[in-house]
C-alpha cells in the first residue's frame, strides 16, 4: 500500500512550478501559410530569376522553350508572393496580439527598451536575449524593413511583367514608376533586392535557430505548430509589457 509521503517528491516546489514550461498559442494559422508561402516564393523567385538574369542552362531539345516555361514559374510565384503579402497586411489589423502591427514598431518605450537590448546581445554587449512571447522589438523592426522590400520587388515584378504583356493590363497601376525611372533602371532595383532577400534569409535562419537554443522556447517549432513554450514568469511579465 502506498502513503501519501511516498509521492511527496512528485510535488512541484514554487520554484519548480514556475520553471516548468506553458504552451502558448503565439502563431496563428493564417501567419504560419503566409510564412512558408513567402519562404517558398522567395527560393523559387531567385533561382529563377536568376537564370532569367543570366541563362546558364541552354535548352538542346527540338522545340524546347526553356526561358519561357522559367519565365512563367518566376510569374506564377511573383503572383504567389503578392497574395501572401496581401493576407500579411490584412492579418496586421485582424490577428492577435503578437500578429498586429504593434508587435512590429517600437512605438512604446517597453519597446524601445527592450530593442536596444536586443541589439546589445547580438553585439556580444549582453549574455542573454530579452524574452517576448512574439517578436522581439528588433526582429519585428527588421521584419518591417524586409516586407517594405517585398512590397518594392512585387510592385517592380509587376512593372516588368506589364512590360512583356504589352503594357494594357495593369498600366494605370504601375507605368506611374516610369515618372522615376527607366525599365532598365527598375529591372537592375528588382535583381538587386533579390540578393537582399536572400542575405535576409540565411540570416533569420541562424537568428532562429540560435534564439531557440538560448531561450528554449520552441521558437523553430512554433512556425509548424504555433506554439511557443515560456515559463509562467515570462508570460505575466510579458503581459506587463505596453
Amino acid at each position: 500500500m502506498t502513503t501519501r509521503s511516498d509521492h511527496v517528491d512528485d510535488v512541484p516546489t514554487a520554484e519548480q512550478g514556475e520553471a516548468t514550461l506553458v504552451p502558448v498559442y503565439v502563431w496563428e494559422l493564417p501567419v504560419r501559410i503566409v510564412h512558408w508561402v513567402i519562404v517558398l516564393a522567395i527560393i523559387v523567385l531567385t533561382f529563377t530569376g536568376y537564370y532569367i538574369y543570366y541563362p546558364f542552362i541552354i535548352s538542346q531539345a527540338r522545340g524546347g522553350f526553356l526561358m519561357a516555361t522559367v519565365r512563367f514559374i518566376h510569374e506564377v510565384s511573383g503572383f504567389a508572393l503578392a497574395a501572401a503579402f496581401i493576407v500579411r497586411l490584412y492579418w496586421f489589423f485582424m490577428g492577435n496580439k503578437w500578429a498586429g502591427w504593434r508587435e512590429f514598431l517600437p512605438v512604446s518605450r517597453t519597446q524601445r527598451s527592450d530593442l536596444l537590448n536586443q541589439l546589445r546581445y547580438y553585439l556580444f554587449l549582453r549574455k542573454d536575449p530579452a524574452v517576448r512571447l512574439g517578436h522581439n522589438p528588433l526582429a519585428g523592426l527588421t521584419y518591417v524593413v524586409i516586407y517594405l522590400l517585398i512590397l518594392l520587388e512585387i510592385f517592380t515584378g509587376l512593372l516588368l511583367f506589364n512590360r512583356v504583356v504589352g503594357g494594357r493590363i495593369l498600366g494605370f497601376f504601375v507605368n506611374w514608376m516610369l515618372w522615376f525611372a527607366s525599365y532598365r533602371t527598375w529591372r537592375q532595383v528588382h535583381f538587386l533586392i533579390m540578393f537582399a532577400l536572400l542575405a535576409f534569409v540565411i540570416h533569420h535562419v541562424y537568428s532562429a535557430l540560435l534564439i531557440d537554443i538560448e531561450e528554449r522556447s520552441g521558437l523553430v517549432g512554433g512556425i509548424f505548430s504555433g506554439y511557443k513554450f515560456f515559463t509562467r514568469r515570462e508570460i505575466e511579465n510579458d503581459a506587463k509589457r505596453k
